[in-house]
């Protein structure tokens, strides 16, 4: 068994485990008693839980950039890379989804995760050919880490086989980051400014004012 097999073979028992148990039931040497691997090789390969939901995001960024035709303009791209990546979150849904139920409580997990997938996405920025360097590529890689938020958001809750309501969350994400000058257009690109404060959410509908005080 390559190292490949093996991780996804870790990964598939945790995330069973998450499934049935919730993410604070994962043991690692269950886990891996379950898919049949030598206990030594784990606990080499991944010393804490942590360590194999970072291999997941790796897996995923991997599955994303395989395919590196560049076709289509910087949109379209990013489209197809952030859409690649929740094809390999799909396969682990459930597990996932207990994930992400524990992070509230789990501050330290939180910003471990946080801080690999901002660096996933200047890689699927990268890839999509939206420059990264500087105070511009700050903005632009908080612009793509909005837009995948969004998106992971509406996924979480979409339990349809194709994704529809999560490609129309990223469709939209997408629309809205355009308005903020995240794709390249020329002399009208962003300009190393500060970062913006976009909300990817959907607008809520205006309250009615509060009656005055009568006096």
């Amino acid at each position: 068994m390559d190292t490949d097999d093996f991780d996804v073979a870790l990964l598939s028992a945790a995330m069973t485990q998450a499934e049935q148990g919730g993410w604070n039931s994962v043991s690692l040497l269950e886990s891996a008693r379950q898919a049949g691997l030598p206990l030594a090789e784990t606990r080499d390969r991944f010393p804490c839980r942590a360590s194999l939901l970072l291999r997941l995001g790796r897996i995923a960024d991997e599955s994303a950039l395989a395919d590196d035709t560049a076709t289509g303009d910087s949109r379209e791209r990013l489209f197809d890379l952030l859409m690649r990546r929740l094809d390999v979150f799909q396969q682990y849904r459930n597990g996932i989804k207990a994930v992400m139920r524990a992070l509230p409580f789990d501050p330290a997990l939180a910003v471990i995760l946080g801080g690999a997938t901002i660096e996933s996405m200047r890689w699927m920025a990268d890839a999509a050919g939206i420059s990264t360097t500087g105070l511009g590529g700050i903005v632009r890689i908080n612009l793509v880490m909005g837009v995948w938020t969004h998106t992971l958001r509406t996924w979480e809750k979409d339990d349809s086989e194709d994704m529809g309501s999560t490609m129309a969350a990223l469709d939209q994400a997408l629309d809205k980051a355009a308005r903020f000058k995240l794709f390249p257009t020329g002399a009208g690109s962003l300009t190393d400014g500060g970062l913006p404060d976009v909300d990817f959410a959907e607008p809520q509908p205006p309250q009615p004012d509060a009656p005055e005080n009568s006096h």
